[in-house]
C-alpha cells in the first residue's frame, strides 16, 4: 500500500526574524486509476489507503453499483501498459458481480478527476445529476439539534493523519438516531473522503444508508449532495458553506442540507423538519437560522 504521509524539509520562519530548518509532514497525494474489468474508468488524485473502499463509493456515485451484492472484488495492478509493470499501487481493476452490467463506455471520464473536484472530466451536463436508486425523500430519519452540533468535534477528534499534516479533509457516518460514530475516513479531497465511507457501506453491505448522517469536514458542494442522494443519506452536514446548486438539488431531492454546523450554530438549508428541538432543552439547543429554513 502506498504512503499516506511523507516527510520534506523546510525552513520555518517567524516575524521576528529567525528562521529554523526542519522537518515537516505531508499528505500524501498521488492518482488513482480505476479500472472496471480491465477497462479505465476514472483516474483521481488521492489520498493512498482504502482505496478499494473509494473505487466501490464512487461506483455508487456513478450508478454502476447500487448494493453490496453488485461489487465482486478489486485488486491493485501494475502501472498502464503491459504486465510486469511493478506495482504501485495506483492502479485498481474492480470486479463486478455476474449479472451486473459494465459502465457505458461513455461514462469513462474525459479528464482526471482532481482532489478538490468530483465532478472535473463529465463529458457533458446531463451528465452531472445522475438517478438514484433511493429515495431519500422517504426516509423518516431524525437528528437531535443538540448530538447534531457535537458531530463536528467527533469528527475532529478521530483525524489523526489531519493531525500531522493538516492537510486532509474528512467525512464520517452518524447514526442519526443513537449519534454513534459508524464510520470516519480521511483524504486530499473532500470527495474522496466521502466516496470512501460509501464505500465502505458498500463492502459491508448497508447500502442505502437509511437514518445516517453525513458529517463533512469543509463545504458542501454540488457532488457532495448528490454522493448522499445516490447511497440514501438523508442528512448532510458540513462545518462550512453550500453552494447555490448543492442547496437546489437538496431541496428538490428531499435531502437535509445543514451548513456553518459550528459551536451552537446552524443553518439547515432545507428540509428541516429532520433536525428536532427538544422543548426540553430549548435553552441549550442550538439556534437554527430561521434565514435558511
Amino acid at each position: 500500500m502506498g504512503r499516506i504521509t511523507t516527510r520534506h524539509p523546510v525552513v520555518k520562519i517567524t516575524a521576528d526574524g529567525s528562521s529554523v530548518r526542519r522537518s515537516d509532514t505531508l499528505a500524501v497525494e498521488e492518482p488513482l486509476e480505476i479500472r472496471v474489468a480491465g477497462t479505465p474508468l476514472a483516474i483521481t488524485m488521492r489520498t493512498p489507503g482504502h482505496d478499494v473502499e473509494l473505487a466501490a463509493g464512487f461506483l455508487v456515485s456513478e450508478a454502476v453499483i447500487a448494493s453490496g451484492s453488485d461489487f465482486l472484488s478489486a485488486i491493485h495492478c501494475g502501472g498502464p501498459g503491459t504486465g510486469g509493470v511493478e506495482n504501485t499501487y495506483n492502479v485498481l481493476d474492480v470486479a463486478l458481480a455476474p449479472g451486473v452490467a459494465l459502465p457505458d463506455p461513455q461514462l469513462a471520464r474525459n479528464f482526471y478527476t482532481t482532489s478538490s473536484c468530483g465532478m472535473c472530466g463529465k463529458a457533458s451536463i446531463e451528465a452531472v445529476e445522475t438517478v438514484s436508486s433511493y429515495d431519500v425523500a422517504a426516509d423518516d430519519a431524525a437528528v437531535d439539534a443538540v448530538a447534531l452540533a457535537g458531530f463536528p468535534d467527533a469528527l475532529r477528534a478521530q483525524q489523526a493523519v489531519f493531525d500531522k499534516t493538516g492537510g486532509l479533509h474528512a467525512a464520517a457516518l452518524f447514526d442519526a438516531a443513537t449519534g454513534e460514530l459508524l464510520v470516519l475516513r480521511e483524504d486530499v479531497g473532500r470527495h474522496n473522503a466521502v466516496d470512501k465511507v460509501v464505500g465502505w457501506a458498500v463492502l459491508n453491505d448497508r447500502l442505502p444508508l437509511t437514518g445516517c448522517v453525513l458529517m463533512v469536514s469543509g463545504r458542501a458542494s454540488f457532488e457532495l449532495v448528490q454522493k448522499s442522494i445516490m447511497a440514501g443519506i438523508p442528512i448532510l452536514a458540513a462545518v462550512s458553506a453550500p453552494s447555490s446548486l448543492a442547496v437546489e438539488l437538496a431541496t428538490s431531492s428531499g435531502l437535509t442540507l445543514v451548513g456553518f454546523l459550528r459551536g451552537a450554530t446552524m443553518n439547515v438549508y432545507s428540509h428541516a423538519e429532520r433536525v428536532v428541538l427538544s422543548a426540553s432543552d430549548a435553552s441549550s439547543t442550538p439556534s437554527l437560522s430561521p434565514a435558511t429554513m
